[in-house]
């Protein structure tokens, strides 16, 4: 077929949400019920809700956060299990979409190139591929553009396409397959078979026993421990709790605990990191089978919650241990040969296969070009505000979620955090909000963040306050929190939420009105 002589006009939206993910989810429904006059989309490059959770079909695989505080409060997790598998997350989340007219507002297979800001217009111009056309259609026939005045960037933080680099001596050697599990094959029969897990986050942790259910054998390869938590997968007074009062009370009390027990435990690690860490090394000790030391195989070298925990259900990665049909090792890999991995202290480890478990690439806004006023943003030179909105850059948020908590607990604030600047500039006449360093400035609302140093020149920290490995690596992917005002980066719910729901709204923005005038 031809080209066209005129381009079709642009579809234009009040506020347009990129991903169809939990953050895009929950976005949605914070909008449509705060603003439910204003007009939006979501535009999702993959053809299915969930996002990370559509993604990832690796065995096994399982949230690890409790889905009391990882679902949504406004349609609460009706599985009495708090640690859930990825097609019970899925399933919940199209219910939730679909529950609430969601699902109707979704656009899939459309993915964006490219977000250009005008001043001029006050408005955004989305580039977005249409990945789904006919073999007859052009290549210039695939783009559409879309209008929006104010954007969300729900993407998450990982690259769909390309996970972590790593380096591994000699790994095109391997004769057998080697599985990255962001991109497991469907077809992959690992029954019988010797297998190799490089890694020990959370994803080797959770595929470890669930291949040894069929395995030959499953040996993880660590270079370096994790803490490994033990927790039931069915809360124990969830069942009391709904027998003796109205599921909508049940629920909140059940949510209520997951938010504060956790917050108290983190707050223990943090405080007193000796006690933390004996504490984790007596319950893994009593885990673990005779045959398998604590040292040097569950000794981080850094204390709990200086990385994310690594949760284990019932503990079945320990049950897998004691069976006999799963082994760790730790070592560093010298070379990958033919039939295995020889390590840095000479073990020569058989396999089958070889899976990669070492990490995600970090990626903000899926990979698209975003520009202001024709001058590129470059997101790791930009510190953001509240967590949520990018210095220099208007009328746009990203849901950025928590490492120590559940996801959806940050991303809810940044809803919250979005729906009030919206309302508030509807309420004065302001077409436009930009994060700016010039317009912070220590008010009576805001002086209470001031955590240090002057209020001329602010420090960077970093955004996510972890040191795992893959975030160490982001840190020149990611924006910038600051160490004071609305730049701190999330601390805890608690506060991030008073924050969010009640805090300072100007100090940090500059607004631009009806007339052009900046305020």
């Amino acid at each position: 077929m031809g080209s066209t002589t005129t381009d079709p006009p642009a579809a234009e939206y009040d506020v347009i949400i990129i991903g169809a993910g939990i953050s895009g989810i929950n976005a949605a429904y914070r909008l449509q019920t705060e603003l439910p006059d204003y007009s939006y989309t979501i535009l999702e490059s993959r053809t299915a809700i969930g996002g990370t959770w559509d993604l990832f079909r690796y065995p096994g695989i399982r949230s690890d956060s409790d889905l009391h505080t990882f679902g949504f409060p406004w349609r609460p997790w009706p599985n009495p299990k708090a640690i859930a598998d990825g097609a019970s997350i899925l399933e919940y989340m199209n219910g939730c979409a679909e529950e609430f007219g969601i699902d109707r507002k979704i656009q899939y297979e459309k993915k964006l190139l490219a977000a250009e800001w005008s001043s001029k217009e006050a408005s955004w111009t989305l580039s977005v591929e249409r990945l789904s056309k006919s073999e007859c259609e052009e290549k210039d026939q695939n783009l559409e553009t879309f209008k929006a005045r104010f954007v969300v960037f729900a993407t998450g933080y990982y690259n769909y396409s390309t996970p972590l680099e790593t380096n591994i001596p000699n790994l095109s050697d391997f004769k057998g397959p080697i599985v990255q599990p962001q991109f497991w094959p469907s077809d992959l029969d690992h029954a019988n078979k010797k297998i190799i897990i490089i890694g020990s986050g959370a994803t080797a942790i959770t595929l470890l026993p669930s291949l040894a259910e069929t395995a030959l054998k499953v040996t993880m390869l660590q270079r370096s421990p994790s803490y490994i938590l033990t927790v039931p997968a069915e809360d124990p007074s969830g069942s009391l709790l709904r027998k003796l009062f109205p599921s909508w009370i049940s629920h909140r009390i059940l949510r209520w605990k997951f938010l504060v027990l956790p917050f108290l435990f983190i707050t223990f690690c943090k405080n007193f990191p000796n006690a933390a860490k004996k504490l984790m090394r007596r319950q893994t000790r009593a885990q673990l089978p005779s045959n398998i030391p604590l040292d040097p195989h569950f000794n981080p070298s850094y204390y709990p919650w200086e990385q994310r925990l690594c949760i284990c259900p019932d503990g079945d990665f320990y049950t897998a241990l004691r069976n006999g049909k799963a082994d760790i090792v730790t070592d560093t890999i010298s070379s990958v040969t033919a039939t295995g991995i020889r390590t840095t202290s000479g073990q020569e480890l058989e396999a089958d296969i070889i899976v990669t478990a070492t990490g995600l690439k970090v990626q903000l806004g899926g990979g698209a070009k975003v520009t202001v006023d024709s001058n590129p943003v470059v997101f790791p030179e930009k510190f953001l505000w509240k967590s949520t909105m990018i210095e220099g850059v208007p009328n746009a948020a990203v849901s950025i979620g928590y490492t120590n908590a559940s996801w959806t607990l940050g991303s809810d604030t940044a809803a919250f955090l979005i729906c009030r600047v919206l309302k508030y500039m509807r309420a004065n006449g302001f077409e436009s909000a930009t994060p700016s360093l010039s317009n912070d400035r220590p008010s009576s609302s805001a002086v209470k963040y001031k955590t240090g140093g002057d209020w001329k020149g602010m420090r960077s920290t970093p955004l996510l306050n972890l040191s795992s490995t893959y975030l160490e690596k982001a840190k020149g992917d990611l924006p910038k929190a600051g160490n004071r005002g609305p730049w701190l980066p999330r601390s805890n719910y608690f506060f991030d939420r008073w924050v969010g729901v009640w805090g300072d709204l100007t100090s940090g923005l500059s607004f631009v009105g009806i007339e052009k005038k900046e305020v």
